[in-house]
């Protein structure tokens, strides 16, 4: 009832050792919290928060219009209704290095239990659009370092995220995950990756955790969990498909009540009531509400 009983300090350090553990780690991309709630029941690894996401919920492009309090704030609604872990992307850090010192307490005290700041100009671009600019090594490691020194809570995963693949090529990416990892990543997100051997080669170049973005409609091929994991791939995230599945059923439910006037024929592909009050416990509640208001008003004397 209401949210998590699992603390966010305990949500880290199940993220840590499930990374050490050397089995694929599957985070799905979270909505909303319910969403969350869903990833779950599941059984999944973790949840992961897309700024992409988050950028489309409110009606914008992911290219670095949001805020850092919007971003924490929606976070923590989600992590705090999962036992999960939830990883969430933070774009360039919402600024300079002490934005960035700053940004990853935010995250902290809102739940999180790690974060990825990227190495592109502010402001950004979705990681699968062409047309990119990525920053130089200096500033990069500069967030970085900022991020692991901020933290709080040693178990906070910071992550880096690199997209100079698509500027420079293969090699850079490795030589700057390297780099990263020296100013302090504990994980590296390389960006784009076109082939599972280049996703090797990012394996080869770094001793840390790796993680592959499977998004639909991208640079990348959408490798299987095993394919992923027979390169050394520790953590995959599936950013955005669980919003595109829900806006592409909302569009059908609308043009069926457009074209006929009732939603009758989409009925059956939608969560029924009973589904619903599952997922938000409604029982739970009910149960609470009585055993609070289980009284009679004793009679006047």
């Amino acid at each position: 009832m209401l949210y998590s009983a699992t603390t966010p300090e305990q949500k880290r350090r199940t993220l840590r050792e499930s990374l050490a553990s050397g089995k694929l780690q599957q985070f799905p991309g979270a909505f909303n919290p319910l969403s969350a709630r869903l990833i779950q029941e599941k059984g999944f690894d973790g949840v992961y928060i897309s700024g992409a996401v988050l950028a489309n919920d409110l009606g914008l492009p992911d290219i670095g219009l949001t805020t850092l309090t919007e971003v924490a704030t929606r976070a923590g609604q989600i992590a705090r209704m999962t036992d999960l872990p939830a990883l969430v992307d933070a774009d360039t850090g919402f600024g300079e290095p002490m934005n960035v010192a700053r940004t990853v307490q935010e995250l902290e005290n809102a739940g999180l239990a790690g974060c990825h700041i990227e190495d592109q100009f502010n402001p950004k671009r979705c990681g699968h659009l062409d047309g990119k600019n990525v920053v130089d090594l200096q500033t990069a490691s500069k967030r970085i370092r900022a991020a692991a020194d901020a933290r709080r809570d040693p178990n906070f995963l910071i992550m880096a995220r690199t997209d100079i693949r698509a500027v420079d090529g293969l090699a850079a990416a490795q030589d700057r995950a390297r780099a990263l990892v020296d100013a302090g990543a504990d994980a590296i997100f390389p960006e784009a990756m076109r082939t599972l051997e280049e996703f090797a080669a990012i394996r080869e170049a770094v001793d840390v955790p790796v993680l592959a973005n499977m998004t639909e409609f991208g640079k990348s091929d959408l490798f299987t969990a095993e394919a992923l994991s027979s390169v050394g791939v520790n953590m995959v995230i599936y950013p955005v498909t669980l919003l595109r599945s829900a806006m592409g059923a909302a569009g059908r439910t609308l043009d069926a009540i457009k074209a006929d006037g009732t939603q009758q024929s989409q009925v059956g592909q939608m969560l029924t009531r009973a589904r619903l009050y599952e997922l938000v416990d409604y029982e739970a509640y009910n149960q609470f509400d009585t055993s609070v208001f289980n009284f009679q008003v004793p009679g006047q004397h």
